[in-house]
């Protein structure tokens, strides 16, 4: 094990010449008036600080947060690699030999070498690796990577799981749509045809409903994991669904679309929390688009088989026993899926844990994910239990807020507004069907997804929202200028349609399925559900009132006064985006919560 002194000496001996050089010596003096500016940095749920010389300056070594930290800087073209380890330090040693100018890593008294290894090998695109023996064993090599010891299984072996998990989305948004053609025939059939309140209500019931059910999900989840819990929520599912299509009065029409919201709102908070902790971490922006993806086709699903409706007044029923059986396939499905291995790990069932890991992750990653887990478990058990109060402590607190925040300005943002005002656009251009307009919107919705699946992972979750955002301000404020200002009616009603699709694409992008995920990615293990369960309370509420007073802002202000306040509350959360999220892409649910524990620390 290098001290401090030993590795600021070999460090100086081995850029500055000996150990007794003025270089050496400039090193070995550590003082911050000599070594120049110092920055804050993060990496690998450590925080420190690293400090920067314009010359000569190699290696440094300090003491941040409890841990000690040993920056490398090295001569091959300045680029730099980190390295942190409780306890101890780290020497490392690049250098370019022969003409092909292969270039090889040495390093010594790491903990945690292969974290490293991969890191420095993706940064620097070294070809060979020198194998030292270090505390804790063997780093990995070249040749052992080869030999598929410390292969990446991809995304595949997650997707089958990801998949059941979806199903959930899909019966959100069919359950979505379902009701929007046919409510005039259930009105007629039921006895309130005609109370616009009571047809209301039949709608916004579901809402409640869904309030209820997040609320109660970050506890379920913590007791009963989310496999289990995805089981019994298929009951309320398949129950209401059943007995909404048997409904005779208002009253069994009421309690049935309540338990379909009931088992809707539990499945929209668990849903992102599955996918974050199943799923690897290269691979979770992707797999985590899947809800916005199965949202699109429940939506779009039940659209197609409303059409019926128009001319079937007791068609209602059919399509509201056929929203029973994705209820019977999730329930089967989770009986092969696998549980959250961080769940596992959390209740002690360490074996399983490995087993998750092993299959869906790969073997190289079994070790080192059981010590993360086990590290932020140890971490969370310091802070007390598990309570609603904690959610008012730091770092806990400032999560929650985020997550609220990102709801509100989804909501008020007005998608469920253009939504629902869409049909009327389109029927403006001589698109007189509205479940037609529908089904442009629903296809238009899925693109925007599909765009999210490809791009999450590549350009990371802050630059999406900030993207989508804009594009969705832009397109309010060209809808309410052509609206406002018409220089041809045609043209008006074109350049409206033009701004809507628009819209809803960038909607889909980024504000749709970025929301839903990055809050759990943010959230700590011990306080995700509830933090999930909150962020998606408020959710429903916006929800409820946006539906509530649209029409009459429309009424009382007009669509491009409207519209020019949703593409205001679009650019605000543009801003809110770009200072207060922290990109996740490519960090591990416990390289991010250490991150902010440590940040809250420091302060």
């Amino acid at each position: 094990m290098l001290r401090s002194g030993e590795a600021r000496t070999e460090a100086g001996e081995q850029f500055g010449g000996g150990a007794g050089s003025e270089r050496g010596n400039r090193v070995r003096a550590g003082s911050e008036r000599r070594i120049g500016e110092k920055e804050r940095w993060v990496w690998c749920g450590c925080e420190g600080y690293r400090w920067r010389r314009r010359r000569q300056i190699k290696s440094v070594d300090i003491d941040g947060c409890g841990v000690e930290l040993l920056k490398v800087v090295f001569a091959w073209r300045y680029k730099q690699v980190y390295g942190c380890r409780e306890g101890g330090l780290m020497s490392a040693k690049v250098t370019r030999t022969g003409e092909d100018g292969v270039k090889r890593l040495e390093l010594g008294g790491i903990v945690n070498g292969d974290m490293l290894y991969k890191r420095a090998k993706d940064r620097l695109g070294f070809r060979t690796y020198t194998k030292s023996k270090i505390a804790g064993g063997e780093n990995p090599s070249i040749e052992e990577e080869k030999s598929g010891e410390n292969t990446d299984l991809g995304w595949l072996p997650a997707f089958p799981h990801v998949l059941i998990a979806s199903m959930s989305n899909f019966l959100f948004g069919y359950h979505i749509g379902v009701m929007n053609g046919p409510i005039v025939s259930v009105a007629r059939e039921l006895g309130f045809e005609g109370d616009s309140i009571l047809e209301g209500l039949v709608v916004s019931i579901f809402i409640a409903g869904a309030f209820v059910g997040s609320l109660a999900c970050g506890s379920l989840v913590d007791k009963l994991g989310c496999r289990r819990t995805f089981q019994i929520d298929t009951i309320p599912l398949i129950l209401g669904a059943i007995i909404s299509a048997q409904a005779h009065s208002l009253d069994e029409i009421l309690l049935g679309r309540f338990l379909v919201g009931l088992g809707i709102g539990v499945n929209t908070v668990l849903v992102p929390i599955y996918i974050s902790e199943v799923a690897p971490t290269k691979y979770r922006g992707s797999l985590g688009s899947l809800c916005q993806i199965g949202t699109c086709l429940g939506i779009i699903t039940s659209l197609f088989l409303d059409i019926p409706s128009e001319t079937d007044p007791h068609w209602w029923r059919t399509i509201l026993y056929i929203a029973s059986a994705p209820g019977l396939v999730l329930t089967l499905g989770m009986q092969f899926a696998v549980d959250s291995p961080r769940w596992l790990c959390k209740v002690g069932r360490l074996a399983d844990a490995r087993e998750v890991i092993r299959n869906l992750w790969g073997p190289s990653k079994v070790e080192r994910a059981i010590k993360e887990f086990q590290s932020v478990i140890k971490v969370d058990a310091t802070s007390g239990g598990n309570r609603w109060l904690d959610l008012l402590e730091e770092p806990h607190s400032r999560v929650a807020f985020i997550g609220g925040a990102l709801f509100v300005l989804q909501q008020f943002a007005g998608i469920n507004g253009v939504l629902y005002f869409s049909s009327l656009t389109f029927n403006d251009v001589g698109i007189s069907s509205g479940a037609l307009a529908s089904l442009f919107v629903g296809f238009t919705n899925f693109a925007g997804a599909l765009c999210a699946l490809y791009l999450m992972d590549k350009e990371g979750r802050q630059k999406l929202l900030i993207g989508s955002y804009l594009g969705m301000a832009i397109s309010m404020f060209i809808i309410a200028s052509a609206i406002s200002f018409p220089l041809d009616e045609e043209l008006s009603h074109n350049i409206s349609i033009l701004g809507t699709l628009m819209y809803i694409f960038t909607f889909a992008i980024g504000a749709g399925p970025v929301t839903g995920l990055i809050i759990p990615e943010l959230s700590s293990a011990k306080t995700r559900g509830k933090i999930m369960s909150l962020s998606f309370c408020i959710h429903w509420v916006c929800n409820f009132l946006v539906g509530l007073f649209f029409l009459d802002l429309v009424e009382i202000f007009g669509v491009a006064s409207v519209y020019t306040g949703f593409g205001s509350f679009s650019l605000l959360a543009a801003i809110f985006s770009s200072y207060f999220i922290v990109e996740t892409k490519g960090r591990s649910l416990e390289e991010i919560e250490l991150s902010l524990t440590r940040n809250v620390t420091e302060k």
